[in-house]
């Protein structure tokens, strides 16, 4: 169940150029945080860690402090810390009414600021949707990235600015469906390596190495997300099931039988909702549909 914002009902936070912008934690998203902010001319008064001692001048160029000294700096808190710690992290530190707490994780829910909320603060969650592995390289990619955000409606303002100050297009989550969302955007990012990696293997099994597979795949790979981002699924799907080629397609499934049934089940499974997405987009029609979902189907099932 989520905590309620206890604060809701009080005036709105001021704009966002007033606010001063605080963190705690200093991991990955919160160095590509602080380099976006700046550039967007809200540059962040404090980082606050744990240990910030630790902390690189030339990473963090903003006072390093601990986490209380962070928060009493700020009107708005970002808490970039791990999802097991927001809750503990929320519980550990002093809050004070009228301030914005807002952790930027998009599994946690909201709840998990309940000590934020009991102490009078607006609470919500503004969780950036875009891998951080390079900090520097996903602060220029935040621009265009969505920001999905929840909050109660004292709050809500502030964040719907944030992420338009960053370039980013928001998405409001209803209560209790972050982890449902935050699945999804597994799927759209690193649940695609899975599949890279089965190519790469693939191409191995016939002599090539996975950096010259990679350089030979990738453009094809880049080339059916921009066909997704111009013309949608249905209007994406292409190779042999979208043309119905009963005989190809076969083939694939007697190539990966003999390289062992586990190879054959992957793409049976990927390949399985093929077919209607190529019915959707008039590709088929639905007798070939039906034959191809018949191939496709996996005969231990």
């Amino acid at each position: 169940m989520n905590t309620p914002d206890v604060s809701s009902v009080s005036s709105p936070l001021p704009d966002l150029p007033a606010l001063r912008i605080g963190l705690v934690g200093a991991g990955r998203v919160a160095r590509a945080l602080v380099l976006a902010l700046d550039r967007a001319g809200l540059p962040v008064v404090a980082v606050g860690s744990r240990q910030p001692e630790r902390l690189s001048a030339a990473s963090y160029p903003q006072p390093s402090t601990p986490q209380q000294q962070a928060v009493d700096r700020a009107d708005l808190v970002l808490l970039t810390v791990a999802d097991d710690a927001i809750a503990p992290v929320a519980a550990s530190l002093r809050w004070r009414a009228g301030q914005a707490v807002v952790h930027c994780s998009g599994a946690t829910e909201v709840a998990a600021l309940a000590p934020a909320a009991q102490a009078g603060a607006h609470t919500g969650g503004f969780h950036p949707l875009q891998i951080f592995s390079d900090p520097e390289q996903a602060a220029h990619r935040l621009a265009g990235s969505t920001a999905a955000i929840e909050a109660g409606p004292a709050l809500m303002p502030t964040l719907h600015a944030l992420a338009a100050a960053l370039g980013m297009p928001a998405t409001v989550l209803p209560p209790g469906m972050r982890v449902r969302y935050h699945v999804a955007a597994g799927y759209a990012a690193s649940f695609l390596l899975p599949v890279l990696q089965e190519a790469v293997a693939l191409w191995a099994s016939f002599g090539v190495d996975e950096a010259e597979a990679l350089r030979a795949l990738l453009p094809l790979s880049r080339g059916t997300l921009e066909a997704v981002g111009a013309r949608g699924l249905a209007g994406a799907v292409s190779g042999p099931i979208a043309r119905g080629d009963l005989g190809v397609v076969q083939r694939h499934l007697e190539a990966l039988e003999a390289l062992g049934p586990q190879r054959a089940a992957f793409y049976r499974f990927l390949a399985g909702p093929q077919p209607a997405l190529a019915r959707q987009a008039g590709r088929l029609d639905e007798d070939l549909c039906r034959r191809l979902d018949f191939l496709l189907r996996d005969a231990d099932c």
